[in-house]
Parts: structure tokens; sequence; C-alpha cells
């Protein structure tokens, strides 16, 4: 689907279709419903472009909590209003909750058996790849920043060194460059 061409978009059918969808989300994201969104959201259902998924995306990274929470109430609120933020909502957190739980209480009784000690490693590395794989899928949609492909660049560059190597709290990093990276894409839009 090209970036600019939005007739191919589709448009949920309730809020019940709302629900069902990330809920599909949620139960397929171990580890980090992220690229099962952008998977979901873009590639299966139509319902944004890639280009929206990103804008989107950035505006639930700044807001307190869970991005994809914060992505289920925009999006959900876009289709519906607050019928469809709390169908998405509820759709993300119903029956993940009700696993949590139960594999609380298996964790209680089971954590110190070294298979299920392993699998819980091996799970890490899986989330990390699918971090990365969607970074690398949404990579493209920089050409389209208002600061420009290398600019983009070298704010995702410094935020990397600042929490991947520095070790500086992420809260601190995201008001000082979050603000920085702002700050020039509002200039550039001015323009």
């Amino acid at each position: 689907m090209s970036e600019g061409v939005s007739e191919a978009l589709r448009v949920p059918r309730s809020a019940g279709e709302l629900f069902r969808v990330f809920n599909r989300m949620a139960l397929q994201g171990f580890g980090g419903v992220l690229p099962v969104a952008q998977r979901e959201l873009v590639e299966r259902e139509r319902w944004m472009t890639r280009q929206q998924f990103v804008e989107t995306l950035s505006i639930a990274q700044v807001l307190p909590g869970p991005n994809i929470i914060n992505m289920g109430l925009m999006v959900g609120d876009s289709f519906f209003g607050w019928r469809g933020a709390a169908a998405a909502t509820a759709g993300l957190l119903l029956l993940p909750l009700l696993i949590v739980l139960l594999l609380a209480a298996l964790y209680g009784q089971l954590s110190s058996v070294p298979v299920v000690a392993g699998a819980l490693r091996g799970m890490g590395a899986v989330a990390a790849g699918l971090v990365i794989s969607t970074a690398l899928k949404l990579g493209p949609t920089l050409r389209f920043n208002p600061m420009g492909l290398p600019l983009a660049l070298a704010f995702a560059a410094l935020t990397w060194l600042a929490v991947g190597l520095l070790r500086w709290p992420m809260v601190w990093v995201v008001l000082g460059l979050g603000s920085l990276a702002m700050a020039l894409a509002w200039r550039r839009l001015d323009r």
C-alpha cells in the first residue's frame, strides 16, 4: 500500500470489531504488542497507513502510560469516540490480565525449575527481536519526518547512546532530546 493513498484504508464496522482486533493483538504480543499492532493495524486491517501509525506511536510514546494502551485509546477514539477507546483498551487488557494472573500463580510454583527459567530468558530475546523488526519496518517513514532523514537518524543515535550506553534515565532523555526534537520539527513545519 502506498503511503500517500488513503482510498485503500478501511474503517472498523463496530466497537465490537475494535475489541476483537485489539484482543487478537494482545494475545499475540508476548513480550510486547507493538510489532503485532503495526502488522494488524497497517497491513492486515488497513485501518492506518504506516505514516499514520508512526505519527500515532510518536504521540503515544510521549504520553504517560504504556504505548500500546495510549495507541488503543487514540485509534479507538478516532473511529467511535469514547466507546471505541473503551473497546480497544478492554480488548488489550481483559484476556491478557486473566492470563497474567494465572501465569503469576504458576510462576510462584515453577520459578525454580531450570526449564522455566530458560524459557523466560528465551522470550526476552524474542521480544528484543520483535522490537528491532518493527523499527526496521517503520524506518522508511523517517523520510517524511519534517526534520529530514539525517537529523532524525542523529536523534535516534543520540537516544540510543544516552539510554543504551550511558544508561541515563529514560525520562530525562525523553524530556531533553524529545523536547529539542519537537522544537526543531515545529520550527521546520512553521516555515
